[in-house]
């Protein structure tokens, strides 16, 4: 019996299913890259109107965290600086550089930098940075390593899941509340004796501090 259908009829079926799967990647990529807040998209790195890189300024200069984001152990929202603080250096240090321009000029005006945000949460999500960094959790454990970072992005999700992570299982994050903005420590810069005598020992913890290496 002749057939109906000529043979390249045969890879039809098998054409519309990889048709079919690869628009199904196409429309979830797409939904997942546009409708995605950016405050859960890990590298998030949007240009900000002044350049800032952190690595120069936190590691090569030394420059502590709190002298910028200055209220960060006394607020709930932690600040981003205004142009006084840019200028108590930059009247003195690179005053001609035309990457400051804007700098310079927030200052003649008072018009403030439009610095754009990159770390948020929702808006029914309520977190306390004050409450956080004051308890031992680093700088490090929601924001990465910014201080070798020549411009800043998004290294954690923020999401719902990543936040219970830690509220789950906290002794992973801990760490002295000296070491709180020092973004280089190590969970092997621990001296478990002098941990122990500052900070208690929970009843019942036989581990060696020292010894763990998820702590971030």
């Amino acid at each position: 019996m002749a057939n109906f259908f000529p043979r390249w009829t045969n890879w039809v079926p098998i054409k519309l299913v990889v048709c079919g799967i690869l628009l199904v990647c196409g429309l979830t990529g797409a939904t997942w890259y546009y409708v995605t807040p950016k405050y859960t998209k890990v590298r998030y790195q949007p240009i900000q109107p002044v350049p800032f890189p952190h690595d120069i300024h936190v590691t090569q200069l030394g420059m502590d965290c709190r002298y910028c984001h200055s209220f960060v152990e006394m607020a709930a929202q932690s600040n981003v600086p205004n142009t006084q603080t840019c200028m108590n250096c930059h009247t003195q240090v690179q005053k001609d550089n035309p990457k400051l321009e804007p700098v310079r000029a927030s200052w003649k005006t008072g018009d403030p930098i439009d610095w754009v945000w990159i770390h948020r949460t929702v808006d029914y999500v309520y977190y306390n940075h004050a409450a956080h960094v004051n308890r031992g959790i680093s700088c490090f454990s929601c924001h990465g390593p910014v201080n070798h970072m020549p411009v800043v992005y998004q290294a954690k999700p923020h999401s719902m899941g990543w936040c219970l992570e830690c509220h789950r299982h906290p002794e992973n994050f801990l760490r002295p509340e000296d070491q709180v903005f020092n973004l280089d420590w190590k969970p092997d810069d621990v001296k478990s004796a002098e941990f122990v005598a500052k900070y208690g020992k929970p009843h019942g913890v036989t581990e060696d501090w020292s010894k763990r290496k998820t702590l971030s």
